[in-house]
């Protein structure tokens, strides 16, 4: 602290504070180290309240760029609220990135493959995956060339306030989104494991089947004490066991595809056992033959859908952070096994989930199962599984919104806990509200996906990198920023088309979304 004030009271001699903190300065900025709250305190007394506007710091650029954006301070006071320590390991943080990834996504893919067909999807899902893993790259050159590693304040970077405040509200909006996916599953499925567990044919008001109820005690009970904590990497350990069950979701849906026979009859409490056994007399079904390219009107929500799946970027550069020993490549080295791992576990959920019900999968593929047999102890298994998996990623998703907010609201101050407590209580509060009162999980997919998600990962990443990277480096007509141009293009034109889709299913009268979840 003494390096600062020495280097505050010599601003006017520029050479006296560029060279006094570097050294500090290099090690606090890649490893969040060094942000005592005294420290803080002391800065932010000190710091004129105007001089706030750029709060970007290069660690690894030249004399003369340090020269340019000389607000040392300021920076640690951008990222010192979160007093991140830069001790994950390349494990967890894969753990934590693939369950960023993964959520109640991976209940749409097989509705989504059935709207497609089998290659189509293939087309699109490897697309995405293959642009989610570039847009990253963006990020993470961004990042580099001014040492930032908030989403938000590469959008102060780029275009000032405005920037700023663009990427806050598309990640809060997205991650209270996909929040709400996945309590929506809790609310939905949590009731249905308790009346099998309880052999409840005909619920007449319960209230412990009541999923309002239930998503409310799941969140104070599960989610809060989890979302209190004060580091990411610290939910390295529940990501793992979160990936896990969805691991045994996976083979699960492989196993039943080779015990259930096409086509399947619907379960009712009146039938008799030789009823829900279902037989296959005609072996060449046309309903049980696999579409390899289908449009419909429901293809619209394909797109959406993959775009929801694969959005993790808000919590990338939080990762990054955390990571030890981190560096451009390390990060990205992170990002790519977890797209790969969650790439291969979305098809193979999807192939096998669209294979065992073919054109009558439902938005949520859970639900189809129940049709079968809703008191089947595997499929049973299944749902806690993915009850337990959803419900301990959303601190994971709760923690960029967290972070943006105190971007927004509170950049300039230190950690303070009951702030920090007050932000998680108030968001689960609204997230608990939007679910009980939201009418359904594939409306949130469509909507969310077709806006916020293009922005985080085509966007934003790309339109970031253009305004950052220097011209004297970069000109605006070299391949990598015309490339990066194209990519926010592609985000563009999948907003406008996906949301043109919806609008145009919604007007029809045919979309599946105004029925039940």
């Amino acid at each position: 602290m003494s390096e600062d004030k020495a280097a505050e009271s010599v601003e006017p001699a520029p050479a006296v504070p560029v060279s006094a903190p570097a050294p500090a300065e290099m090690n606090s900025i890649p490893n969040g180290k060094g942000h005592e709250t005294g420290e803080e305190t002391t800065e932010a007394a000190k710091t004129p309240p105007g001089d706030t506007t750029e709060q970007s710091e290069d660690p690894e650029a030249n004399l003369a760029e340090s020269q340019e954006f000389l607000s040392n301070m300021e920076d640690k006071k951008t990222t010192r609220f979160t007093d991140f320590e830069g001790k994950t390991s390349f494990g967890m943080s894969v753990f934590n990135l693939g369950n960023a990834i993964m959520g109640s996504g991976i209940l749409g893919l097989s509705y989504a493959m059935a709207n497609t067909g089998v290659v189509l999807f293939l087309v699109l899902l490897t697309v995405v995956a293959v642009l989610s893993s570039y847009s990253i790259h963006l990020l993470l050159k961004s990042s580099g060339i001014v040492g930032i590693r908030a989403y938000e304040q590469l959008g102060q970077r780029a275009f000032g306030t405005p920037g700023k405040m663009a990427a806050g509200i598309a990640i809060t909006l997205q991650n209270i989104g996909a929040m709400s996916s996945y309590l929506y599953i809790v609310k939905y499925e949590f009731p249905l494991v308790i009346q099998a567990f309880l052999g409840v044919d005909k619920p007449s008001g319960e209230w412990y089947l009541n999923g309002n109820y239930l998503v409310i005690m799941v969140s104070i009970s599960v989610i809060l004490p989890l979302a209190l904590m004060k580091q990411l990497g610290y939910l390295g350990y529940t990501s793992g066991f979160s990936l896990t069950c969805m691991v045994f979701f996976l083979i699960s849906v492989i196993y039943k595809k080779f015990h259930t026979h096409c086509p399947f009859s619907d379960f009712t409490f009146n039938s008799t056992a030789s009823v829900t056994s279902v037989t296959n007399d005609t072996g060449y079904n046309p309903a049980c033959i696999p579409k390899m390219v289908n449009l419909n009107s429901q293809t619209a929500y394909t797109i959406p859908i993959l775009a929801f799946a694969f959005v993790c970027h808000p919590e990338v550069l939080p990762i990054y952070t955390e990571l030890k020993n981190p560096t451009k490549q390390r990060m990205q080295h992170v990002s790519n096994i977890s797209i790969v791992v969650m790439y291969t576990m979305y098809f193979l959920a999807a192939l096998f989930g669209y294979l065992t019900f073919y054109g009558e999968v439902e938005s949520e593929l859970l639900h189809t199962y129940s049709r079968l047999d809703p008191y089947d102890t595997l499929i049973l298994c299944v749902r806690l599984a993915v009850l337990t998996a959803v419900t301990l990623t959303v601190p994971i998703v709760l923690f960029p919104v967290r972070r943006a907010i105190q971007q927004l609201f509170f950049p300039n101050k230190t950690f303070y806990w009951p702030r920090h407590i007050a932000i998680a209580v108030t968001l689960l509060t609204l997230i608990n509200m939007l679910v009980i009162f939201a009418p359904n999980i594939l409306g949130i997919f469509g909507i969310i996906g077709a806006t916020s998600a293009p922005c985080l990962i085509f966007i934003f990443p790309a339109v970031f990198y253009i305004r950052i990277v220097p011209e004297e480096e970069e000109p605006m007509r070299s391949t990598p920023k015309i490339l990066a141009a194209c990519f926010a293009g592609i985000g563009f034109l999948f907003m406008i088309m996906s949301l043109s889709f919806i609008l145009i299913d919604w007007t029809s009268g045919s979309s599946k979304a105004s029925s039940g979840h």
